[in-house]
């Protein structure tokens, strides 16, 4: 696992502003996703936002980063009630950053779009990351994880 550093610049949210080198918590798990609205999209945002409370009982913060506009994030959580903050990342300097821009092929026609990726940090550290994840029950895959990594046994 090469060690990705946390970019020091700030990225437009649901909420305002962001440096994810100035977050607050001990531990962060940024998640990157393809489309709002879409349904593998919104299973995930909809189970980590029911886990909520739980990384939060972790000390750990939850990010999910795709290439919508603000405007279509604030969309996305009004109509799922999400509680995790969203990273509008159009100009992909953060897809870019953790190399999850991947060709793909939509219909028979190859695209570059967002392959479905986690990271954990833990006090700006990388210490886990997950590649091709499949939305279903990773929320609580990542969450047993965090538990086990902040108990030492991983």
């Amino acid at each position: 696992m090469k060690s990705i550093q946390l970019p020091d610049s700030n990225f437009p949210t649901t909420t305002g502003e962001i440096n994810l080198t100035q977050i607050q918590s001990d531990w962060l798990v940024i998640y990157f996703y393809p489309k709002d609205s879409t349904p593998g999209c919104t299973v995930q945002a909809v189970d980590f936002t029911c886990l909520n409370a739980q990384f939060a009982e972790l000390n750990t913060q939850v990010i999910g980063v795709s290439r919508d506009s603000v405007k279509a994030h604030q969309n996305f959580t009004a109509k799922q009630n999400l509680t995790i903050e969203l990273i509008s990342d159009k100009e992909e300097v953060l897809c870019k950053h953790f190399d999850v821009i991947k060709e793909k092929n939509m219909y028979g026609k190859m695209v570059f779009g967002i392959e479905r990726s986690t990271f954990i940090f833990h006090q700006g550290k990388l210490v886990k990351e997950y590649r091709k994840v499949k939305a279903a029950g990773h929320a609580e895959q990542v969450l047993a994880d965090l538990k086990a990594l902040q108990a030492g046994s991983i």
